[in-house]
């Protein structure tokens, strides 16, 4: 098959989520035999045209000058107009749907036979509380907007299925995320961090209110763990949100902001050495870091909802609120006890059986097959 992906910053990885999944499922399905395109903005630091069998296409993208949120829309639109009218794919894969909506529409997708439009939906993106109502009026009109127009939808998250098939009657197929299982921990890295072998509380997360870190920090501050162990928070803090955070809570001597970690290797040694992780997501799908934490062997603690229970299952202890935190810390020494290593083993193995690369990249060539000769 031909096959497309478009909508990320590019791989080799060296951005986020899709882009880790670009890079994977692309190479494994090229090491299959089918020809593989993944379409990359031309600012991306990989300038050759063949990345591990995969060709590369570099397109133009105007988001270094208009920046992300406007610029986005016109590399998606110069990547579906490339894809379209230079090429003859098979399957073109969209990830995400934010900013391909208005191509969408412009080149009217929903009435092309071939190829076979595939968009991932992500996460309840209206629903993020970083933007305003406006914009998020706007992003519930663009998701209405792309159930319409593509031809088919993939959840990562049995959560997003199951919203999209009640409230759109339409079926998506879910076909999760990946992690790998890592050997190569550090515990040298602690050292860096000035940090002690299972002497710490991690939350690792993009500082946005529907990440719920305040949540967790007042739980914390308000426990008995507060001054015992601290809690370390990773990720950029020059966010709005980020800023006020660092703002009101810098000042406890037992909350520490490291930043934002972009060494894999390091951040996974940091996952695997914690106490516990705290995972306050709400309104994604399967959210990358969540599986990186339990392929690192993570204790988890997590934000209750349909998302994080579909991937952790009975595997992590949970939380709605900050008082339910402190009541979780308050019998942490029970708790580790009692479920620490099961729920750690339970879910490396989840890893390796439903959420490894290799069987990941066999899901999607066996739905991309389907599509293909249903056509």
């Amino acid at each position: 098959m031909k096959i497309a992906f478009i909508g990320t910053r590019g791989i080799p990885n060296n951005y986020g989520g899709f882009e880790q999944f670009a890079e994977y499922i692309s190479v494994g399905l090229a090491k299959r035999g089918h020809e593989v395109t993944v379409y990359s903005p031309h600012f991306h630091p990989y300038k050759k045209d063949f990345y591990k069998g995969v060709r590369i296409k570099h397109i133009y993208s105007p988001e270094t000058w208009m920046g992300n949120s406007v610029g986005s829309f016109f590399y998606d639109y110069f990547s579906l107009k490339d894809a379209l009218k230079r090429e003859k794919f098979d399957i073109i894969y969209e990830a995400g749907y934010t900013s391909i909506v208005p191509a969408y529409i412009w080149f009217n997708v929903k009435n092309i036979k071939c190829p076979i439009f595939i968009t991932n939906m992500d996460g309840l993106e209206y629903k993020r509380t970083k933007f305003n109502k406006w914009i998020r009026k706007f992003v519930f009109w663009e998701e209405r907007q792309a159930v319409k127009h593509s031809h088919y939808l993939i959840a990562d998250n049995m959560g997003i299925h199951d919203y999209y098939k009640a409230k759109y009657s339409k079926t998506c197929r879910f076909i999760a995320y990946g992690a790998d299982i890592h050997d190569d921990y550090n515990q040298e890295v602690l050292k860096e961090f000035k940090l002690e072998l299972n002497g710490y509380y991690l939350l690792v997360a993009r500082l946005e209110p529907e990440n719920n870190v305040a949540m967790a920090i007042e739980g914390y501050l308000a426990s008995k763990e507060n001054g015992r162990k601290p809690l370390i928070i990773v990720g950029k803090t020059n966010t709005p949100h980020g800023k006020k955070l660092v703002a009101q809570y810098a000042k406890e001597s037992y909350v520490r902001f490291i930043g934002g970690v972009y060494d894999f290797d390091k951040l996974n040694s940091i996952r695997k050495f914690s106490f516990a992780y705290f995972h306050g997501h709400s309104v994604g799908g399967t959210n990358p870091s969540l599986l990186e934490a339990m392929a690192s062997g993570c204790f988890i603690l997590a934000n209750d909802n349909i998302f994080n229970r579909s991937v952790l299952k009975e595997n992590a202890k949970y939380y709605h609120t900050a008082i339910e935190v402190s009541k979780l810390l308050n019998d942490m020494d029970i708790i580790v006890a009692r479920d620490k290593e099961k729920f750690i083993s339970a879910n490396l193995e989840e890893i390796k059986t439903e959420y490894s690369w290799e069987h990941l990249v066999d899901e999607h060539e066996k739905y991309f097959m389907e599509l293909f000769v249903e056509r």
